[in-house]
This record gives structure tokens, sequence and C-alpha cells, in this order.
């Protein structure tokens, strides 16, 4: 089932990717709400939806005596719908629509109900989706209108025992059947674009599991949502001409709705693998893919403020769990595993812009980018939910894994232990002074509570990241060329690495950092340069260094590091748009992390037991073939020496093709 779930998200994810908004129409010419008879509804629709979902659910559990239990659970929910409408002249609106949506990335609020059985293993009933298809009646208001909606609902239960008979555990897949039931209201905000407000009752039958053990399950669940949602309509332009309407229009430099979506399918061959750990990149052969869609919502409520909203959705594993390589092949690739798409608020941040006057330039239409003018001279304030490197050590030639380099440290920060939850978001504020020739950038943000953790520390600066950079622009020959210098320090719950070390060897899960947690600080730097060598190519590197003393918080098991890489566009042979990469990466662990990882200590990304220690050395190329202005399939092969900085083990040849598609 998990398959056809992931090639539905495909398709209606690449649906919403191939459409593009249609330009607002000029200022002149501009038909208003006001101005119409009514608008009309007709005609096939897509788009996605986020908000709440939560009910009630009940369990009998048989071990084998029954045991009855009811409890409630909520979670954010963020989906994919489609649709089709027709408007008869009386304004009544009759519609069908089909919806799937997921639950939020945590794995706690996928769980419905759960119990813990007599011999000490915890059975939990996990949603993997929730899909409607319904009808719909309603009544069309000028530019907006309300309507019911009633039909099937139908589920997927993921039904697990941990432990299971083995030892791991064992997990059932059922699929519930029910109804469901509803009403919103929505209204056009542009000629091709909706908005809705919409709540849904679902109610789903009872489904029973057996597992190996012999222990019984039976669940059954009901479920509230309310919900947003966004729709992109088909044919608007011929249906409004045959009315003899024009569609409401919206001024376009005031809000922007873009999206993307990316498929990463990686492998290797079996390697040399001796031993093996925890955290080890697998020794035999594998594979694995991972799928994100994500949209780019962006509005502008009055001059020099902006909001940004990025729902996200993911779904798929990395090689080995993300383990066993430092510089790991995949940026796509979470520190959590997805077997069912999870839905994610990547972005929910605002942009303040405040102008110093002088001279101006364009800023063009993109993902998180209102289109407009705005001064060289600025300030620039920035608060809410993102990640780091929006922001803060950009490049031009290595820095977005859905584009360019995949590895972990080829496209980003090497040693910069790069604070974030497990899917590389934080919450936090920066402030932006920009001139001509350079920019000073400061922030403060959150850090997790623990190493490699989804709950935040909401110890408000007493503990955090404190992060500033200082960006140089430069010409080098008549070339453009940009240098970055970035101090960091992290003030967080951390392990030492020489305590755990020097902890009693007979004691328990030797060497235990986690015993050794106190408030501590990591610190270090980035310098990060690019430079154009032409028109076509371009050069950059980077070098970075921490002190190594503490667990790292956030990012992976580096503590300094040397990337370097060029990227060829391929004008010179008739194919502007695409890109040839070629780059390595050299990295190693301070003294402190060595003696850890030999005594069998276990870091975010790697720890093979036992460690001869080597630095290691990743290298990357790719090639980018653009299909279209919107599509690019790229083809990678990484080399990685000493995986997890052990000479024992590897080298491993590692060949992706990545898919990337936006609008």
């Amino acid at each position: 089932m998990g398959g056809i779930l992931q090639a539905g998200c495909v398709l209606l994810a690449m649906t919403l990717i191939y459409v593009r908004p249609a330009a607002a129409a000029p200022a002149s010419k501009t038909t208003t709400f006001g101005d119409l008879p009514y608008y009309n509804w007709s005609g096939a629709y897509v788009g996605g939806t986020f908000g709440w979902s939560g009910g009630d659910a009940r369990s009998t559990l048989s071990d084998p005596n029954p045991t009855d239990t009811a409890n409630s659970y909520g979670s954010l929910y963020g989906g994919l719908h489609a649709g089709y409408n027709v408007l008869i002249p009386s304004r009544i609106l009759l519609g069908v629509e089909a919806d799937i949506s997921f639950p939020n990335f945590l794995e706690g609020d996928a769980i419905a109900t759960g119990q813990r059985t007599g011999r000490g293993s915890v059975v939990t009933d996990r949603l993997d989706f929730v899909s409607t298809a319904r009808g719909r009646l309603g009544y069309a208001f000028d530019h907006w209108m309300a309507y019911t909606a009633a039909g099937f609902a139908w589920s997927q239960a993921r039904l697990t025992e941990s432990p299971g008979a083995r030892g791991d555990d064992d997990i059932l897949r059922r699929q519930r059947l029910g109804w469901s039931l509803g009403a919103g209201a929505e209204t056009a905000f542009a000629r091709d674009w909706t908005a809705r407000l919409e709540y849904l009752y679902d109610d789903f039958g009872h489904v029973t599991g057996v597992f190996a053990t012999g222990t019984r399950f039976d669940t059954r669940i009901n479920e509230h949502t309310l919900r947003l949602g966004l729709n992109r309509r088909f044919g608007i332009g011929d249906t409004q001409a045959d009315s003899g309407t024009s569609g409401p229009a919206a001024e376009s430099q005031n809000w922007n709705i873009h999206g993307q979506l990316t498929f990463v399918q990686q492998g290797y061959p079996t390697f040399r693998s001796p031993y093996e750990g925890p955290n080890s990149l697998q020794g035999e052969h594998q594979a694995a893919n991972t799928i994100s869609a994500t949209a780019f919502m962006g509005w502008r409520p009055w001059a020099g403020t902006e909001i940004y909203f990025n729902p996200e959705l993911m779904q798929g594993f990395g090689l080995s769990d993300v383990h066993g390589v430092a510089a790991y092949p995949n940026g796509e690739a979470q520190k959590s595993n997805f077997p069912a798409p999870r839905v994610n608020a990547a972005r929910l941040f605002v942009r303040q812009t405040i102008g110093l006057g002088g001279e101006q330039e364009n800023v063009e239409d993109g993902p998180n980018q209102l289109p407009g003018k705005q001064d060289i001279s600025r300030i620039t304030l920035i608060a809410g939910k993102l990640a780091v490197t929006d922001f803060f050590d950009g490049n031009s030639y290595a820095h977005d894994p859905r584009t360019t380099f995949l590895n972990w440290n080829m496209y980003c920060c090497g040693s910069y232990d790069w604070t974030m939850d497990k899917i590389s978001y934080t919450w936090g504020t920066l402030a932006e002074l920009n001139q001509k020739f350079w920019a000073i950038r400061l922030g403060y943000f959150l850090v997790p509570v623990v190493s490699n953790d989804n709950r935040y520390d909401a110890h408000l600066l007493d503990r955090g990241e404190y992060i500033a950079e200082l960006e140089l622009r430069y010409s080098l020959f008549s070339r453009p060329g940009r240098l970055r210098l970035m101090p960091w320090i992290n003030v967080a719950n951390a392990g030492s690495y020489s305590e755990a070390v020097g902890l009693p060897i007979n004691s328990p899960d030797y060497p235990d950092i986690a015993s050794t947690r106190r408030v501590r600080s990591n610190y270090g730097f980035v310098v990060n340069m690019e430079q154009a060598l032409s028109n076509d190519v371009g050069l950059f590197s980077r070098v970075s260094w921490n002190a190594g003393k503490t667990e790292m918080i956030g990012w992976t098991d580096c503590d300094e590091s040397l990337s370097v890489g060029v990227v060829l566009k391929g004008t010179s042979w008739g194919r502007a748009d695409d890109r040839i990469g070629v780059g390595a990466v050299f990295e190693g662990l301070s003294l402190e992390a060595r003696a850890y990882f030999s005594a069998g200590g276990l870091g975010i990304m790697i720890g093979d037991g036992r460690l001869n220690y080597r630095p290691e050395k990743a290298f990357e190329t790719y090639y980018a073939y653009s299909l279209s202005k919107r599509v690019t399939v790229t083809g990678d092969y990484q080399f990685i020496v000493d995986p997890g900085y052990n000479a024992d083990r590897g080298p491993v040849s590692i060949f992706s093709a990545r898919l990337h598609a936006e609008f």
C-alpha cells in the first residue's frame, strides 16, 4: 500500500507543479469583484489542505483477557485533493471531490490509541492516511460560496506490537471504511485561485489485528477536522469568457504561490564491512528513496512586510536509516524515516524590510520571495520557523540538494553544528544590514533539548545558537565573487566526549554520553567562498572547524572540514540550462571525538562499535539535465572513502538519480 500512496502523492503533486498561476491583469485593466454579476465556479480544480484533526478512539486488547480503553488524539494534518464543480443558473453548485490527508511528521502524532500487554510490549494503532470521496452541494454568493459535503471515508491503520514475537516490531496494516460529513465556505481571491475553510466529521468502522504473539487488538475511531484549503482551477479563462465576465484579479506583487517536487533514488553495491555497529552504513548492497513536495506561499499585507508559509509532504528512507557516513550522500534524506507520507509546517515566518534610501534593485518572483523593488541599503528583520541555512551559509554553486550537490557536507557546512529538529528546521530570529558590497547578519535560534531531538529547548537566550555572518562581495578579474565569514556558538544540554570515555568501563552502555549531559558550549566558524571563473564556470569552497569537545547537537559528526568544487553550465554544447558539478570534501574528528568513537560511542550519524581512525573523504559528480524550465533529471555518483572515519570499512560507490520539478 505504501508504494500506491507514494505514486498517488507523486501524481497529485506533479499536477500541482505543472500548472502555473495566471498572471494578474495590468492594474489599469483589473476587474474587481464588484464589477461581476457573479463568479462562475464550474470546472475542475486541484489543491491542498492544512489543518487540525482530532478524534476519539476506542480499543480492546485481548492478551488473552480483554481490556478496554478510550482516549482522544489529535495532530496537524495536510494533504491534497481534486474535484469538479458545476454551477447551474440558479447559482446552485453541484460537485464531487476526493482527498487524501496525512498526519504530522512526529511519530507520536500518528498514534490514535495504544495499550501495554501483559508481556511488556506496547500495541499501537497509527493512522497512515485519511481519505474521502464526497459529493458537494452549495450556493454561490458572487465571489464566495457555502457548501455541504457527504460521502465515503477510509483510512489505513498501522497496528504495531513493539517488541514483537521475534524482538522486532510486528506490523499489521488494515483498511478502515466509514462515512464523512462536512461543510465549508470558499472564496475566489484571484481568477484561477480560491481559498476555503472546511469542517469534516469522519466515522470509521472498527479494525482487528492478531499479532504473531497471539495478542488481539480491536480499534474504532471517529475524527473531527478543521482545515484551510487552497485550490488552483482549470479552464477558468474560457468559462468566464463564455459567461461574459472576467475572473477576479489579484495584485500579483502582493502574493505568490510556488511549489516543488523532488524524488531521489539511491543505492550502492556490497562493500568491505568486516564489522558493524548500530550506526554503521550497512555493508550489504541496498537501495532507498525519498520524495518531498513543498508549497511556497507568500503574502505582503502592506509595504515592507511579508509572511511566508511552506507546508511540506515527505516520504521515504535514507540508506541505513541515515547512518554510517558523516558526509551523508542524500540531502533529501531526513534523520527520520517515513514509511507513509507525513506533513510538516516547514516554514512559517515574517520578514520586515526597512529601506534606508538610495539606489534600488529588482527582486525577482520566486519561492519565499515576492517580486518588486527594494533599497540596496536596507535592514531586514525575520522571525519564525525556518531553516538557519535559508539565510546563512549561502552559496550560488552548492547550497540546495534538490538542484545541486546531494552530499550533506558538499551543499552545506561541514563541521558547523547547524541547529535543527530531525528534519532541518527550528524557530528563531535574525537581522541583516545590507549594503552594495557587503552584508552582516546576526541570528538567534532554538536548539533541541538534547542532541538530535524534535523538541526545542525553551530556555530562551540562556540556551540556543548565536550566529553571525559577514558577506563580502567583490570582483576578481572582472568576475563576481563572494566571501562569507561565519562564527557561531551553541549553548545546549550536551554531553562531553572526554567525560563519557572517563566513565567506569563496566558502567551501563559505556561510553554513555547521555549520562554526561549538562549545559555546555560548542563553537566554531565557517569560511565560505564562491568565485565565477567565466560566464559558465564557477568555483566554490568551504572551510569549517569546531572545538570538538562535546557531542553535536543538530547536524552531523564532524569537527573539521574542507570542501571544494566546480560547476559548469552546458552553454558550450548547446545545453545552457544543464549543469555539471564536480566536488570533494575532506573531514575529520577532534582527538576527544576519536577516543569516544573508538570506545564504541554513538553519534548522530556514526558509530561502528570501534574505530580505526582515518579522515573521511567524499567525492561527488553530477549531471543535471534540464527537460524544461520546470523539470530537471540528475544522475549523481559519489565515492566515499573511509566512511564514518573508519579505515576498516569501504570504500563505497553510491549511485543516485534525482527528479526535480517546480513552478
